[in-house]
């Protein structure tokens, strides 16, 4: 095995998935990073975390970005290295609904795919990260940036789109519920009623066209959705009052980030003022909450190797 780097650091930013109708297919990057070096080492495993829950973070070969290292040289059949040193800097929150596992995953992935002279390209990570995920909506928008769309092929290859849209003001409130994207997969069910089927549908092609066009009038009805957040809303004490609470303060749209808890709206010129009337809902169940006042992003993850 022959690294062409020894040292990489690599950033990739949050992301939001579904926007209501759009449920596993579709993801938009936001402006918040997440940063990691790597360098190789002769011996051992050493992680160092900052910033978001990095007392949360294992300090081993378990790390989820070591592991996701790891995974790469795995599939290409190369040897995994004695010694790696890892770096981290954490600004996406855990567990929050903004693609932090998704961030993880593709840290270690392409920092690997560096370090072996890239021998896979965007696309072919696109279609391993997304085979992990087990689909392409924080992964496409993580990895390129901007609006994503996104189907798993019966090939296992990834079909995506990527739109650049405006820079937009978003708003991110993740209340303090603890709801991993497992459970929340789980509280859906294996059929859905074909009205509801037809409802998200005719929805989605109208956010995509929003987001693209900037006619943003269309958002309110194109975020709506039948498919997950129904099922979800019970499980997150407060969001449908904030999400209603968002509405009237003013916000264009309102709805759950990815599987939750953390709530993604389109705020217009009243992020402020939206985020308050917020926080003050959750409050009102007994619910702390953050507010983290974003913008959204067409720039995807990125690699500066060193030798």
């Amino acid at each position: 095995m022959t690294h062409r780097y020894t040292t990489v650091t690599v950033q990739v930013p949050a992301s939001t998935a579904n926007l209501g109708p759009g449920f596993d297919a579709i993801g938009l990057a936001i402006d918040l990073w997440n940063q990691a070096s790597f360098k190789l080492i002769d011996k051992g495993y050493v992680v160092q975390a900052d910033g978001e829950s990095a007392d949360q973070v294992p300090k081993d070969e378990t790390n989820y970005i070591l592991d996701s290292f790891f995974q790469l040289y795995r599939h290409l059949g190369e040897e995994i290295p004695p010694g790696v040193s890892l770096r981290c800097i954490n600004r996406v929150p855990l567990a929050s609904g903004m693609g932090s596992s998704t961030a993880a995953l593709l840290t270690g992935l392409l920092a690997a795919n560096a370090m072996l002279g890239a021998p896979l390209d965007k696309f072919d990570l696109l279609d391993l990260a997304s085979s992990i995920e087990g689909h392409p909506d924080n992964v496409a928008p993580a990895l390129f940036g901007g609006l994503t769309i996104g189907a798993i092929k019966d090939d296992q290859r990834v079909m995506m789109h990527q739109y650049l849209i405006p820079v937009m003001p978003i708003l991110v409130v993740i209340p303090d519920v603890s709801l991993l994207t497992e459970e929340s997969r789980a509280l859906l069910p294996e059929m859905i009623p074909r009205k509801d089927a037809i409802f998200n549908h005719s929805r989605t092609p109208f956010l995509i066209e929003a987001l693209r066009s900037g006619n943003l009038s269309l958002l309110a009805e194109a975020t709506r959705d039948r498919l997950h957040q129904p099922y979800r809303f019970p499980k997150i004490p407060g969001s449908r009052q904030a999400l209603e609470r968002a509405r009237e303060a003013g916000a264009l749209a309102a709805t759950l980030s990815g599987a939750g808890p953390g709530l993604f709206v389109f705020p217009g010129q009243k992020r402020k003022s939206i985020a308050a009337a917020m926080l003050q809902a959750f409050e009102d169940e007994g619910v702390t909450a953050r507010a983290f006042q974003l913008a959204s992003s067409n720039q995807g993850a990125s690699v500066s190797p060193l030798k």
